[in-house]
């Protein structure tokens, strides 16, 4: 197992690596400068040298590369060119707080509720039960979630007054936008969840299972359940990612300050330190969320632990 991981890691920082690459050379591609091309445009000559000069950017690409690599192995991500002498770093820790909340929410709130559904609807299969499941989870996969998120602020802000629409004042704020975020993966837990407990149901353990006596329900939690997870787990992990480190389109309609709105904002000003700072990070939780992923993966089912040598 250890040689496993150790492995797993090596191909996590070649990735890491890769991607730095091509993002910093895609990057230096976007139209325009980080800077207000009127104001600049004002400076005198020596002016905007000295200034170029202070970011770096007067130094050819290269050579700006492999300065931002030397930086990112000490753990500084630059300057932020929108916010200005505050670090790249300082930032994304600000910011991840409002994203990280409402993300485990949804991922909380989506996981529970698409079990729950996912493992009845196997459990009474083709019962009014199932069909009503697989409806939620069609409409939760084909209603895009900023349409959910307008209905929410009408309806439950606006019309009913129960929650604050947009901002970021108190907890309350939270709620929509994780509930919106929530729905999506409830019908995709549930959809899974039910079409792997089918699939397990029919095993040959499990007719012995019951040929031994146990009840039904007996069954399903302690046989089918478990062994039905493993396609659960793999769908979590890039859904994890995806949810913890903000939805660009949620954050942004409910006024949410975390990464997702961040990231739009550092597109729009042509932020460069920030943009690489955010995909870096991005990346590197999206790699770590995966080796734990296969992590999990051997703790439920033991025969993937014995199949990659581990004790």
């Amino acid at each position: 197992m250890k040689r496993y991981i150790g492995m797993r890691l090596v191909y996590l920082l070649i990735t890491l690596f890769v991607i730095t690459t091509a993002t910093f050379f895609l990057m230096k591609q976007l139209p325009g400068t980080p800077f207000d091309e009127e104001k600049l445009n004002r400076l005198p000559v020596e002016e905007r040298q000295l200034l170029y000069a202070s970011y770096g950017l007067d130094q050819p690409v290269y050579v700006q590369y492999v300065r931002y690599l030397a930086n990112v192995v000490q753990g500084d991500f630059g300057t932020s060119f929108t916010y200005k002498n505050m670090p790249v770093k300082d930032i994304i820790v600000n910011r991840i707080g409002p994203s990280a909340l409402i993300g485990l929410q949804a991922v909380v709130l989506g996981l529970s509720i698409g079990l729950i559904l996912g493992i009845i609807a196997a459990y009474r299969h083709n019962s009014a039960w199932d069909y009503f499941t697989m409806f939620i989870a069609v409409l939760g996969v084909s209603v895009p979630n900023f349409v959910l998120a307008a209905l929410l602020q009408y309806y439950v802000g606006l019309k009913w007054g129960l929650l604050p629409v947009a901002f970021w004042d108190s907890y309350e704020n939270s709620i929509l936008p994780s509930v919106a975020l929530s729905v999506g993966v409830v019908a995709i837990i549930a959809r899974f969840a039910r079409n792997e407990m089918l699939e397990v149901l029919q095993q040959d353990y499990i007719t012995t299972a019951k040929a031994k006596g146990l009840t039904n329900m007996a069954v399903v939690m302690r046989h089918a359940v478990r062994n039905s997870l493993i396609p659960v787990v793999t769908i979590l992990g890039p859904i994890v990612v995806n949810l913890l480190t903000g939805s660009l389109v949620i954050e942004n309609i409910f006024g949410v300050p975390g990464i997702g709105s961040l990231f739009v904002d550092s597109i729009k000003m042509n932020d460069y330190s920030t943009i690489m700072g955010i995909t870096i990070f991005y990346s590197a939780f999206y790699v770590f969320i995966m080796l734990i992923v296969d992590m999990l993966y051997s703790v439920i089912d033991p025969r993937i632990r014995l199949a990659s040598g581990g004790e």
